[in-house]
């Protein structure tokens, strides 16, 4: 896909959303059960739309809840419900509907006490700590928000009592409850008015602030990076975790300068993504153009998306590639920590092959599983997975003490572990990952997103079930063709072709008619390039 014009550059009065108009479809517009693209539908991080396409409605927001409430039941889940919302306008609204469907069923709910926002590392944390130790009366959590989606998108994610997101099965079966709901016209949901919610003893009000950020010395070396007192600039984003930079900055006496610390749902001090769109995401240079242009005055810079579950890492030398930070979180913790049994670490079967060698280089297992967090959240809670993150710069890991400390993705440890990083090493997390990169070679990595036709995206299921025989790829012999996941034989839709030195992936867009190509070489770019076109060619053969 070719790159906007503009991207990169600040937005303007017409690249904003009309919030008047977005909060009034949520109320008016009501969703057809009977057409797919306005149904529930939990893809890889909850149920996600907008309600200008009749996708993320007062509708939807009530089905969901109410097939919550079934599937606790079913489960004998009989713990407070935690939830969280970020600064999308949406998240308000649909905070506020849920909140009336909960409370009318009998639930005990925590919310922060201000009817604030929470990060979705916050809810997953206090789920952790609540049922450390418990086997009944377990707690699960709700996490309202769209993640980095465009200002106009809403999204509802569900957490189960292990704290991270909920597997397919269990997000098949609230989709399911909640699809009946909706064709039902709603039929059997319970609510109650938003001044009976507020007045319930059944709402539970939580300073989750100050036991999050109180507690983080527990996991990252909050003395050293103290102590150290680097220059930092902190892009909040206009996000759910401002007033816990805030906290931190206060707590730990840091020097740290938080820019786009106030909430505001247009996000109209944004850059624009590659594709000239509002998205808050930290991993993007484009839209992170406004924190790169400061990179020289600070030793640091470091952002977070609107639930603050990814993280983005500027250094002097610029914005690091996720796969790039990955690895040197993963060597250092592994040199730094005295983790008592963890030796596993997860990521996704399309990040860097650069962590493989880390892996090995440290003598750790490795367990590669198909993309999303959900795959890690188990083994994170039982503190099986010491250190698992995926190429979205996106991850989590184990406390000091080898405890499971949120098993999601926690954007504000790992910018706090680039710190701890710089003041324990005086490297950059970029100058570190340049040795790296000495001692396990060179990585060139890209993604190519291809626009497909109807029957090219029908096709995938055909190529992952039957993958096809090859015997080179770039002028190396292949080594696999995978269509699961060699570490937990889960498969992906699509396939990932390996040699010694490179390997490409290609798998369909859950939500879009577009397949992705992910691509690396561990030798150099021309070889990456010549990586991307035989694969580009073997697909439209493959797919043809």
């Amino acid at each position: 896909m070719s790159k906007h014009p503009r991207a990169g550059m600040p937005a303007e009065v017409s690249d904003l959303c009309n919030i008047p108009a977005l909060m009034a479809a949520y109320y008016v517009n009501e969703p057809n059960p009977g057409s797919a693209s306005q149904q529930v539908s939990f893809g890889t991080s909850g149920h996600r739309g907008s309600a200008l396409k009749h996708s993320f409605n007062e509708a939807h927001i009530l089905a969901i809840s109410q097939a919550i409430v079934a599937y606790r039941e079913e489960q004998g889940i009989t713990g407070p419900l935690f939830i969280g919302k970020d600064t999308h306008a949406l998240s308000e609204a649909a905070f506020i509907t849920a909140l009336e469907v909960f409370i009318a069923n009998g639930l005990e709910v925590h919310i922060q006490a201000d009817f604030g926002y929470t990060p979705t590392p916050v809810i997953s944390n206090a789920i952790v700590r609540y049922n450390a130790g418990r086997n009944s009366g377990l707690a699960d959590g709700v996490v309202i928000t769209p993640s980095h989606n465009p200002p106009q998108d809403g999204g509802f994610k569900y957490n189960p009592p292990h704290g991270g997101p909920a597997d397919g099965e269990v997000t098949k079966t609230i989709e399911k409850y909640a699809n009946a709901i909706l064709s039902t016209e709603l039929i059997g949901v319970e609510v109650i008015s938003w001044a009976q919610v507020k007045k319930s003893k059944r709402l539970q009000k939580v300073d989750w602030i100050s036991a999050y950020v109180q507690a983080l010395d527990s996991v990252v070396d909050m003395q050293a990076i103290a102590k150290a007192q680097l220059p930092v600039c902190v892009d909040a984003m206009g996000g759910s975790g401002i007033a816990y930079w805030q906290a931190i900055r206060d707590h730990y006496k840091l020097p740290l300068d938080i820019i786009n610390a106030n909430a505001d749902p247009t996000f109209r001090f944004m850059t624009l993504d590659k594709d000239g769109v509002i998205r808050m995401d930290c991993s993007s240079a484009d839209a992170m153009a406004g924190l790169l242009a400061q990179k020289s005055d600070y030793a640091l810079a470091v952002g977070n998306d609107p639930d603050y579950d990814r993280h983005g890492i500027v250094t002097p030398d610029g914005l690091m590639n996720p796969n790039h930070f990955l690895a040197v979180a993963i060597d250092y913790l592994a040199r730094h920590r005295d983790w008592p049994t963890s030796r596993t670490i997860g990521k996704t079967l399309v990040s860097s092959a650069m962590i493989d060698r880390v892996v090995a280089g440290v003598d750790f297992q490795l367990m590669e599983v198909p993309v999303g967090f959900k795959w890690f959240a188990e083994g994170l809670a039982a503190g099986e997975l010491a250190f698992a993150g995926e190429e979205s710069a996106g991850a989590s890991f184990l406390d000091k003490a080898g405890k499971p400390w949120s098993t999601d993705k926690d954007g504000i440890i790992m910018c706090l572990l680039a710190m701890e990083i710089q003041a324990v090493t005086g490297k950059t997390p970029s100058e570190y990952y340049r040795e790296l990169e000495a001692q396990y070679g060179n990585s060139s990595y890209a993604r190519i997103d291809c626009q497909a036709t109807a029957a090219e995206m029908a096709a995938f299921a055909a190529l992952a079930e039957n993958p096809p025989m090859l015997e080179s790829l770039a002028g190396e012999q292949v080594t696999a063709v995978l269509n699961r996941a060699p570490g937990n034989d889960a498969g992906f839709g699509g396939i990932k072709v390996t040699t010694a030195n490179g390997w490409f992936a290609v798998r369909p867009s859950g939500t879009e008619p577009v397949y992705k190509i992910y691509a690396e070489s561990l030798r150099d770019a021309e070889h990456l390039a010549a990586i991307q076109a035989e694969a580009q060619q073997l697909l439209g053969k493959w797919l043809a």
